[in-house]
């Protein structure tokens, strides 16, 4: 019995029916833990992960920046340029006297409109007046001695055929002829010297136009300048039925002024008028202080309603050496390499286009070569853009500009 009971304590006892065995529980017990662990970070790894990704594509697509562009628009064959002029009278002289003494009288004033060869003043010349009195005798008195030098030259020639007198005293008395002959057209020629003289006492117009200063008064002291004082100007005299207008044409523009291009003119003193005129001449050199073209435009003026010395404003239809654009001032981009623009290739990438700008005319710059027309300019790039940066369009942006 003892035996029996040892032998019973030292086998192992069958698990009673309905439960584990420890052991495997456990293990059970285990393996649902990490499960449920496994759960529960996968529940809270995965929404990071995909709000990871979400956050960075949501950046990737943030950091694709949206840009507004538009077409260049083409400019017109013939092209308005708008350059200050000064007008001037198409004939302008000062009036001088040619000889000394007192204005005795004038006969046109200020804004008289006078015809070529009408008398505009008279000067009293006591001291030529004097000299040609003086002058005059002289003549008369060489003439005297032309005729006696002749009498005895013919003498001589008598008495010579008799041998009455030497061949010596023939050609001494021939020669005192012909020295009075030359006295006698020096003295005549002083004469008309002074009647020349006499004769600027009257002063006359040179030619049809109006008067445009006076500056003297009967009883003013009259000095030619010839004795070495100061030349005081008379009258000023200006040809205004036609009008000389120069303008400085900038190096760019320069290629189109042709003569007869044609030109307008705008003066505050008469708004919403212009007066049309044409380029007649171009200095055919560019100025290096300003690289410009000087040209000169006329203007008719049959009315006299532009007064030269006048400001005006020339509105010059020079012709396009080339096909131009016209792009927004905010689409330039200044780099070290040059001035660029920015366009978009496959609606995605964009391109930084080196162009050459021509005009500023204010919210716009004239383009000169570069562009086809065909591109889609970046209206207002960032400055860190470069070649191949994803863009995207804006299609509010670009609907208008496709409308445009």
């Amino acid at each position: 019995m003892a035996m029996d009971e040892t032998q019973n304590q030292g086998e192992p006892h069958p698990p009673a029916p309905g439960t584990m065995p420890r052991r495997r529980l456990s293990t059970l017990a285990i393996v649902i833990f990490v499960v449920v662990v496994a759960l529960i970070l996968v529940a809270g790894i995965l929404p990071r992960l995909h709000t990871r990704a979400q956050v960075r594509s949501e950046t990737e697509q943030v950091s694709v920046p949206y840009v507004a562009v538009v077409q260049p628009t083409r400019q017109s064959s013939s092209d308005e340029i708008v350059l200050p002029a000064n007008i001037q009278a198409f004939t302008d002289s000062p009036i001088y006297a040619r000889t000394d003494g007192y204005l005795k009288k004038w006969y046109v004033d200020i804004g008289g409109h006078v015809k070529k060869g009408e008398l505009l003043a008279e000067i009293e010349t006591p001291e030529v007046d004097q000299q040609l009195s003086q002058a005059r005798a002289d003549a008369a008195t060489a003439q005297a001695n032309v005729n006696l030098a002749k009498i005895t030259a013919d003498r001589y020639e008598g008495l010579l055929k008799t041998d009455s007198v030497a061949k010596q005293d023939v050609d001494n008395a021939h020669g005192d002829y012909e020295a009075k002959q030359a006295a006698l057209a020096s003295a005549a020629a002083n004469v008309k010297r002074l009647e020349d003289l006499q004769s600027f006492q009257k002063i006359y117009a040179p030619f049809d136009g109006v008067i445009t200063a006076r500056n003297v008064d009967i009883g003013d002291l009259i000095d030619a300048g010839a004795s070495g004082g100061t030349q005081k100007e008379l009258f000023h005299i200006a040809f205004t039925r036609e009008l000389r207008v120069y303008v400085s044409i900038p190096q760019a523009d320069s290629a189109g002024a042709r003569p007869g291009v044609k030109a307008e003119l705008a003066l505050p003193e008469f708004p919403g008028r212009r007066f049309s005129g044409k380029l007649v001449s171009t200095a055919q050199a560019i100025d290096p202080s300003s690289r410009t073209l000087l040209a000169e435009i006329s203007v008719d003026n049959p009315t006299g309603e532009l007064l030269p010395g006048a400001y005006a404003e020339v509105h010059l239809a020079v012709p396009s050496a080339g096909p131009t654009f016209t792009v927004p001032v905010s689409a330039l981009l200044f780099r070290a390499d040059g001035l660029h623009v920015v366009t978009v290739e496959n609606s995605d990438r964009a391109v930084l286009t080196n162009i050459t700008i021509g005009r500023d005319l204010g919210n716009v710059a004239e383009i000169l070569s570069g562009l086809t027309g065909n591109e889609w300019v970046v209206t207002n790039p960032p400055d860190s853009i470069v070649t191949g940066s994803p863009v995207r369009i804006a299609d509010s942006v670009s609907q208008q500009g496709a409308g445009q």
